[in-house]
């Protein structure tokens, strides 16, 4: 896997995750929706921490730089 998610996006990413942790957590959004917002957030740490994002693989996208 090559990465294709920068830096800035990275962070972004890392913060929604806890927001929507701290939403779940906190019972903020409940029941079915919850549990859908709490499994982005889960997704969206994968993807800040690992740097690659499966979504933007397939629309040919990248937000980190092209190595040298």
């Amino acid at each position: 896997m090559k990465r294709n998610v920068g830096l800035l996006d990275r962070l972004i990413r890392l913060l929604l995750a806890v927001v929507l942790g701290m939403l779940y957590v906190s019972h903020a959004v409940t029941g079915v929706w919850g549990l859908v917002l709490f499994i982005v957030g889960i997704l969206l740490l994968f993807t800040a921490f690992v740097g690659f994002c499966p979504i933007y693989r397939l629309l040919g996208m990248r937000t980190c730089r092209l190595p040298k």
